[in-house]
């Protein structure tokens, strides 16, 4: 009998931190990357300059804490801007500004989004997260969630920006171990382009008439047009 893979606390916080570095690498165009070595702690709290939480429940609760201090604030909100083609003269210069706050809030957002998507294609289960909260700090705030778990476990791990800005992942979660049965294939994820070619594939399959001249613009513009868009 082969040996059932067990996956932990560790585990599911690996994955986090992929979903950290990758998402706020991509979004920013600079490499973001995360420490080897995580650091038990007891208690989820809040710190200064910038601090943003998210809880999630479903498959297994918990809590995700992100401390920024105001130069790793300041850096990811100017490189995802600058990303997105925003003028250097337009951009906030303090960690204050109510823009820091919205893209901070935005990129929390897609990061435990792809988070929760990885969750359920490679452990086969479902959570689901709240809006994430920000706020401006100047002193610390403790978060404890150890009302609604049954077996807390608190995490730390540290993350470096491109500029050597250091900001700080904490996890709250049950005791959890998830162990797996049998084999399962992890899907991969489908891009909005190829979803697109898939569906002209099939529509020409099906023998759509189209006049001699129709180009690869009309075959989009009737699909959309099919879809309602």
């Amino acid at each position: 009998m082969r040996k059932k893979q067990v996956r932990t606390t560790e585990d599911i916080l690996l994955k986090l931190c992929q979903s950290v570095s990758g998402v706020l690498s991509v979004a920013t165009h600079s490499h973001v990357s995360y420490s080897a070595m995580v650091q038990k702690i007891n208690k989820t709290s809040l710190k200064p300059d910038y601090g943003c939480f998210v809880l999630f429940d479903g498959g297994f609760s918990g809590l995700v804490v992100i401390n920024f201090t105001a130069k790793a604030a300041l850096e990811l909100y100017t490189k995802y801007m600058r990303n997105m083609g925003m003028p250097d003269d337009e951009l906030a210069i303090v960690h204050t500004s109510d823009e820091v706050g919205d893209v901070l809030g935005e990129l929390m957002n897609q990061l435990v989004g792809d988070f929760t998507n990885k969750i359920r294609k490679d452990l086969q289960t479902h959570i689901t997260q709240n809006q994430p909260k920000m706020l401006s700090l100047n002193k610390q705030v403790i978060l404890s969630v150890d009302t609604n778990l049954d077996r807390p476990q608190a995490r730390r791990v540290s993350f470096s920006t491109e500029d050597n800005n250091i900001f700080y992942l904490e996890l709250a979660m049950d005791k959890t171990e998830l162990i797996q049965l049998e084999d399962f294939e992890v899907q991969e994820d489908e891009s909005p382009d190829s979803i697109l070619e898939a569906e002209l594939q099939r529509m020409r399959g099906k023998g759509t008439e189209k006049p001699s001249h129709t180009n690869d613009e009309d075959d989009n513009s009737d699909l959309l047009s099919q879809l309602g868009i």
